[in-house]
């Protein structure tokens, strides 16, 4: 764009950007950018073409609901390209999840709910609000302080909005809206939840003297669901085995099921709590677990299809030895 038009449309006001964006929307697609601030323009005006009358059919015909799925999706496959170091994916893929937030944004203005410009807003102002130390006079000369100083903003953010949500409606319409707790989505992955949960927990107190505790609580929860399992029908809990799914599977009664499913909840959230006191995220510990086996199963498979066999033909102390090896190689690649 010229640097005339370009200084046209700032100068033209906020009230009239959704016309230029329409307008302009043909210059900007194809057309080379000198600054962000232009790319990013030129993105919203590329989605407002998307949803606008004549634009794609698909695009038009999604709402905040049916977009959900490839938000996660996104996530998860930034995740991904992170864990795989794979910098020039991660580009691509935090595109495709900058693509979420414009997509909201644009169905948000549409129904008069905010714009972009409204998100952006709210971003920038929570930056400088929660980094007192680099735009106020607040001083954190380390990482901890920063963190700490951190989660004191938060927890008076969450009390200026309980401060402005009446009392009385608050009770009769949602008693937890004051809770500490509030604002931690149950729709986030389990794990992350119970990270988030034990955490706000603790900014109160309700926490492990140590990390000794955990383990002694790890134990506990270890015996408690053994306890459960003496009730589990004979000849108690086996491999499901090879074969059809579910092939095999001793028949539990429900209420025992569903026992042994609080026990088994228990410990993980033990284990979560493990990882909190560590500061280790347990989201991506478990992610990177599972591509360790992923890495480690697929090899022990390749050498078995050398012999023109599949994991399923192959002895249980065939794959041990060979599961054993994969752990070996693996081990030794990662020396310098």
């Amino acid at each position: 764009m010229p640097a005339d038009r370009h200084r046209l449309a700032l100068a033209y006001g906020a009230q009239n950007r959704a016309a230029l964006l329409t307008a302009f929307a043909v210059i900007y697609i194809g057309c080379r950018m000198s600054s962000t601030g232009e790319r990013f323009e030129r993105a919203v005006a590329i989605m407002d073409r998307l949803r606008a009358p004549g634009g794609c059919p698909w695009d038009r015909e999604q709402t905040f609901d049916s977009i959900k799925p490839y938000t996660l999706e996104e996530t998860y496959e930034v995740l991904e390209a992170i864990d795989n170091r794979d910098w020039h994916e991660l580009a691509g893929e935090l595109g495709d999840l900058l693509l979420q937030v414009l997509f909201y944004a644009e169905m948000a203005k549409e129904q008069g709910s905010f714009s972009i410009d409204d998100v952006l807003d709210r971003l920038a102002s929570k930056l400088i609000n929660r980094h007192p130390h680099v735009f106020g006079d607040v001083k954190a000369d380390t990482s901890a302080e920063v963190k700490r100083n951190w989660e004191e903003l938060k927890v008076e953010e969450r009390k200026k909005r309980q401060a402005e949500v009446k009392e009385v409606d608050t009770a009769a319409k949602n008693p937890g809206k004051n809770s500490i707790l509030a604002g931690v989505s149950s729709a986030m992955p389990s794990l992350l939840e119970a990270y988030k949960l034990s955490s706000r927990a603790a900014q109160t107190g309700f926490d492990w003297p140590n990390v000794e505790g955990l383990f002694d609580k790890l134990r506990e929860e270890t015996d408690e669901l053994r306890e459960e399992l003496e009730e589990f029908p004979a000849p108690g809990p086996r491999p499901h085995g090879r074969g059809i799914a579910g092939s095999g599977r001793t028949p539990v009664p429900e209420a025992l099921q569903a026992r042994l499913e609080g026990e088994v909840g228990d410990l993980f959230f033990v284990l979560v709590n493990i990882a909190r006191y560590l500061s280790v995220d347990p989201e991506s510990a478990l992610r990177k677990t599972n591509r360790k086996f992923k890495r480690r199963f697929q090899w022990m498979e390749a050498r078995l299809h050398e012999s023109g066999r599949t994991a399923d033909q192959a002895s249980m102390d065939e794959l041990e030895s060979l599961w054993q090896q994969a752990k070996v190689i693996e081990s030794a690649e990662k020396q310098p």
